[in-house]
């Protein structure tokens, strides 16, 4: 059995982005008429986008340990996507590219300092999302949309990057990654806003323990979730929610009832969590008789971290490398799309042609045919042979591409780099609201430079 991308869905990925979501909700919103707020043509959105999530970590995608069942239920009630990229294998330009349906090269989340492209937006960052790119919640807004995100924002955390300035309505949430516990002298601590005001820190009023790796931020995370969608419900209100929790992003977290229960340590334990989170969210939308008008779509922003060690990282399956890098285990991943009424049932892939076990293995198979292939997993699975000695049909393939490649770069306008430069004055030392909590901390003076990035 081979699992692969066609050529047409390689062309489309070049620049209108099929390869994440936005192209999906594309279809929802250009249908959707004049704001109504009992309008049933305005269907609900859920994104479930979870952080550094690899393509093997689902009981769905071959996860031996079956510990994802309601995810698992959620591929078997919807359709499954063995096939689904990210933009960049990093989480900042990952998620401005989900924000904006346009690659990082285009909304200016890249960087052009020394060899590198990939980059992100950790606290000393001067850029973020620039007030010249669209975002979802600002296109959904003019259509009657309430907008909330849950989590983590990750697109420059100075006043005027963060999600209420770029069309989100409701945050509840950090700017930045939870690493930590810092000295808050050297480097602060995260803070964590509710709306446009900071309510803490992580390590602080929102603590996380690292030896242990117990926090209970799912949890604050879930019960926000719930209740949003509990209060759009009943006003009737069409609403957009972008759930972006982090627990599986190192330091991985869990709270004290998942603790210790997966096989798989204490990554297992936040996936378990995330993954009982996903089923009170779709059967709070069943009980509140909104799942027919809700299109709910569950992914991750890159591969699993390989680099944060066996027991702070996921699994790519079998694709080579993670997070960090364009190979397989750091573009391709997990993804299910859920519609009751709208998405059949089951439509996907089955992964177990004749060993089908009942409510895991149950989808049919929809990506085999003999449409020219770029990735091979019966033939390559570790893509480590060079495309040059590789079958004709690759190299049929490869001369398709090229010319799709041609074109795109010809005609790309590179949107001004937004990750190039970096200063200690303008780390979270004094964010809005921090007066009210006794909290501003002092900065150092401005001393900029380009930033050094590895990646």
């Amino acid at each position: 059995m081979s699992y692969h991308v066609t050529l047409p869905r390689l062309q489309c990925a070049m620049d209108v982005y099929l390869i994440q979501t936005s192209i999906l909700f594309c279809s929802l919103i250009c249908g959707l008429g004049a704001p109504n707020t009992a309008d049933k043509s305005s269907p609900n959105i859920v994104i479930m986008l979870m952080d550094d999530m690899g393509w093997g970590d689902l009981g769905s995608f071959g996860q031996p340990s079956k510990e994802t069942p309601n995810l698992d239920s959620m591929a078997a009630q919807g359709m499954l996507f063995p096939n689904f990229y990210t933009a960049n294998p990093l989480c900042s330009p990952s998620r401005a590219s989900l924000l904006t349906g346009r690659l990082p090269v285009r909304n200016g989340f890249y960087t052009t300092n020394a060899h590198a492209r990939n980059a992100y937006t950790p606290q000393e960052i001067v850029g973020g999302i620039s007030k010249d790119e669209i975002l979802l919640p600002q296109v959904l807004k003019k259509k009657g949309y309430v907008n909330k995100i849950i989590g983590k924002w990750h697109l420059g955390h100075r006043t005027h990057h963060l999600p209420l300035e770029h069309g989100f309505d409701e945050w509840l949430g950090a700017p930045n990654c939870h690493f930590g516990p810092y000295n808050n002298s050297d480097r602060p601590n995260i803070p964590v806003y509710n709306n446009s005001q900071m309510v803490g820190r992580y390590y602080e009023e929102f603590e996380i323990d690292k030896k242990t790796g117990e926090s209970n931020l799912t949890q604050i995370y879930l019960k926000e979730g719930l209740d949003f969608i509990f209060h759009q419900a009943k006003a009737r209100r069409p609403f957009f929610l972008y759930w972006a929790a982090d627990a599986t992003h190192a330091p991985v977290y869990a709270s004290k009832r998942f603790l210790g229960k997966s096989q798989r340590g204490r990554y297992g334990d936040a996936v378990m969590e995330l993954d009982d989170s996903v089923g009170q969210i779709l059967n709070s939308l069943r009980d509140l008789g909104i799942d027919k008008d809700t299109f709910v779509f569950f992914t991750s922003d890159n591969g699993a971290a390989l680099m944060s060690g066996p027991k702070q990282s996921g699994s790519n399956g079998p694709f080579l490398c993670g997070k960090e890098t364009t190979f397989e285990g750091g573009m391709r991943e997990p993804a299910i799309a859920w519609w009751p009424g709208h998405i059949p049932a089951g439509t996907g892939i089955d992964f177990c042609p004749g060993q089908e076990v009942a409510g895991v293995t149950t989808h049919t198979q929809q990506e085999h045919t003999m449409q020219p292939i770029i990735f091979h997993l019966g033939r390559d699975p570790g893509e480590k042979y060079p495309i040059s000695v590789l079958t004709k049909e690759y190299q049929d393939a490869l001369s398709r591409i090229t010319p799709v490649v041609v074109k795109h770069k010809n005609g790309l306008v590179p949107g001004l780099p937004q990750l190039n430069m970096c200063d200690l004055a303008v780390m979270n030392w004094a964010p809005p609201g921090c007066e009210k909590l006794g909290k501003c901390l002092k900065a150092p003076k401005s001393q900029p430079w380009k930033c050094d990035w590895p990646h």
